[in-house]
């Protein structure tokens, strides 16, 4: 099965302590680095996960707060440092190349590759990004400013070749790529042996959503039906009930009500509140309405199955 991980490098919120950084993942998928977010610190983390910098060419920014961006600045500075070459894409609201530009012209004068913004519409789905392993979309979330979150959509891979029956069919190997592709074979004597027959189904494709920052919003359920991990911000205790909905956050429980809704295989809540010491009061409500929820952690890695 080809690489799918998730990385965080931080799961704190805007105040900063000790215990968490900023928020900042890497998605891996086939060897291809995707940052989402990159508050301070996340080069630093970036280092600690032994994550190869030169295998990150796209960075998603899901909103303009500082904890969700203000990394950016030391990251893009490190990679010139470092002698990169390839163009680094940054996807992220509209307002943010108007804003980096500046910075990076006096910070960041005459380094060797080049930062392309590309603008992600914040009210809409819609696929931002597509390659050979992987269709990206956007996930319009409900916070204070613009914002979104990001559904990581993994390509089907071909179909396994079935060693024995190319043996018996003595199958030139020049077809193999056909085949695996789906394919039927034709004999020299004209018989045709259905695809089927040589090859045994690939596994099903992956996914992965990250839903960070948001009020509650039953919205995106349709859209994160059924992923294979949810990243789903988990920012207070029901107790706080009052203050998630003044600063447009969730709760652990509703985290929670939003997985089981959507029937999410796993849900890991983060993004979480300087005010806890312990987590595990928020884990516990999560887990109370979606068992199978898992607290985000800094160098916490998870390979998707």
């Amino acid at each position: 099965m080809e690489k799918f991980e998730v990385h965080i490098l931080g799961c704190g919120s805007a105040l900063p302590t000790t215990k968490h950084f900023a928020s900042s993942q890497v998605v891996n998928i086939r060897e291809k680095l995707f940052m989402i977010d990159c508050g301070e610190g996340a080069q630093l983390q970036l280092r600690k996960s032994k994550l190869k910098f030169s295998r990150l060419n796209h960075i998603f920014i899901s909103h303009l707060h500082g904890d969700h961006c203000f990394g950016l600045m030391g990251l893009i500075s490190t990679f010139s440092m470092l002698g990169r070459t390839a163009d680094l894409h940054i996807h992220a609201p509209k307002e943010l190349e108007k804003l980096l530009t500046p910075h990076l012209q006096f910070f960041c004068k005459g380094i060797g590759y080049k930062v392309l913004f590309h603008s992600v519409d914040t009210q809409q789905q819609a696929c931002i990004y597509e390659d050979r392993s992987v269709t990206i979309y956007s996930i319009p979330m409900k916070h204070r400013i613009p914002c979104n979150g990001f559904l990581f959509v993994e390509k089907a891979t071909p179909n396994h070749i079935r060693r024995d029956m190319i043996d018996f069919y003595q199958i030139p190997l020049h077809e193999l790529n056909r085949i695996k592709n789906g394919s039927d074979y034709q004999l020299p004597d004209g018989t045709y042996i259905p695809n089927e027959r040589l090859t045994t189904p690939s596994s099903p494709p992956r996914k992965y959503a990250y839903c960070s920052d948001t009020i509650y919003n039953q919205n995106i359920i349709e859209q994160i039906k059924g992923v294979d991990l949810l990243f789903h911000e988990a920012t207070f205790a029901e107790s706080e009930m009052a203050r998630a909905k003044e600063t447009f956050h969730t709760t652990a429980s509703q985290a929670g009500k939003i997985a089981s809704e959507a029937q999410v295989k796993q849900l890991m809540i983060g993004h979480f509140s300087a005010r806890y010491d312990d987590e595990n009061a928020l884990l516990t409500e999560a887990q109370a309405i979606f068992p199978n929820t898992i607290l985000a952690k800094e160098n916490l890695y998870i390979k998707l199955e």
